[in-house]
């Protein structure tokens, strides 16, 4: 092994052009392996983050349209039991309303009650806030865009479509990032939305949550559903999203194809150089078997130029490809100065590509080992 190791070294320290040239290859194809790997991860999660971050990933409501959820707490407190991996369960009270201003102009909105604490960290309301505060007892907040529509200074009059009205303080406007959400949304606290649409203590229209991992929400809703009554429905992002998932799946076997096809090219490249070192080295490997080398050291002379090679080519390539990445979100900027794409550094993937090269190149140096285990010495030599 020590003799093999040497061996393999002077070859490559030799032939230190055709070394880099091989080293140089494994790099670029690890490169694209991560910056390509890099860009789709970071996508895919700004993807998920804007299709579901910000939202609730499973939700509870009453099975029959226009009906409630009853003593949310015994739910709340069911679905906690039934599953650990969920956080923020949070009842609601929302329906559809009007907001009217101080001239008496009406708006329609969808005023939505949450125990804030809670939703908090569903809907990231306090980071969403573009001035004031969340609401307390009697207060409500408004997205930016209504708030410019209507003209609203300090206080509103929230209108139910049955005529009831209750005036609220306006404590903060909040921009949720969407426009949809930012035109119609008025936000309160679970117990204004009751009064103002007659809801009991106990009642909600519906219990909102997120998933640790929100991939796992299918999962959750089956669970859920199988333990809570008949007189509830349980429904989750990934039913209602299949066209975004459709898409996730075909970037990432995209993404996987130009892996393989990068990986072939590697293993194809290393095997073909190697193989012209074996014709370019036999009359050194025919004096070394003449001088007692066995055949096993002498294809592991190979099998160690490929794996030092791999090394050294993975090494490389992610530096490479990291540097790549980094300037692609330095470069490729929105109107507003952020990336199109933000960096996401997956250290797992870039070790398994790492990885995948080492093997890769080791792998490529098979051939021209075979190749160089059946010469023989004395024909080399003969023929030198």
């Amino acid at each position: 092994m020590k003799t093999a190791a040497r061996i393999a070294w002077r070859f490559l320290t030799h032939a230190k052009g055709q070394s880099i040239l091989i080293s140089v290859g494994i790099a670029v194809g690890v490169s694209v392996q991560v910056f390509i790997g890099s860009l789709i991860s970071g996508l895919q999660i700004e993807l998920v983050d804007t299709a579901i971050g910000r939202n609730t990933q499973v939700t509870v409501s009453a099975a029959k349209r226009g009906e409630t959820v009853e003593n949310y707490q015994a739910v709340v407190d069911q679905i906690v039991e039934t599953r650990s991996d969920v956080e923020d369960v949070s009842p609601v009270v929302d329906a559809s309303g009007f907001l009217r201003n101080s001239e008496g102009d009406d708006f329609p909105i969808l005023l939505r009650g949450f125990e804030l604490d809670r939703a908090d960290g569903i809907y990231r309301l306090s980071e969403s806030l573009v001035s004031g505060t969340l609401p307390g007892d009697g207060e409500v907040i408004i997205g930016k865009s209504l708030a410019q529509e209507a003209g609203i200074v300090d206080t509103v009059t929230l209108a139910t479509p049955r005529g009831s009205t209750r005036e609220a303080a306006v404590s903060g406007i909040f921009d949720l990032g969407t426009a949809a959400l930012n035109d119609r949304w008025v936000i309160s606290d679970l117990k204004l939305a009751q009064e103002v649409y007659g809801y009991g203590s106990g009642t909600a229209s519906s219990i909102e949550m997120q998933a640790l991992d929100p991939f796992l929400a299918d999962a959750i809703a089956s669970e859920l559903k199988a333990v809570l009554p008949d007189t509830l429905k349980v429904t989750d992002w990934k039913s209602q999203n299949e066209q975004l998932l459709s898409g996730l799946n075909g970037q990432s076997i995209s993404s996987l194809m130009i892996q393989i096809f990068v990986l072939f090219s590697v293993v194809l490249g290393i095997a073909s150089v190697l193989a012209i070192t074996v014709l370019q080295k036999s009359k050194q490997l025919g004096i070394l078997k003449a001088m007692g080398i066995r055949n096993r050291d002498a294809s592991l002379v190979f099998l160690i130029e490929g794996f030092l090679l791999g090394i050294a080519g993975a090494v490389l390539g992610v530096a490479l490809g990291l540097g790549l990445a980094y300037s692609f979100t330095k470069f490729a900027l929105n109107p507003d100065g952020t990336p199109v794409i933000a960096l996401f550094i997956d250290g797992g993937f870039i070790l398994l590509s790492a990885v995948i090269a080492v093997i890769a190149a080791t792998l490529a140096s098979l051939i021209p080992a075979r190749r160089s285990a059946r010469l023989d010495p004395m024909e080399v030599i003969r023929n030198g």
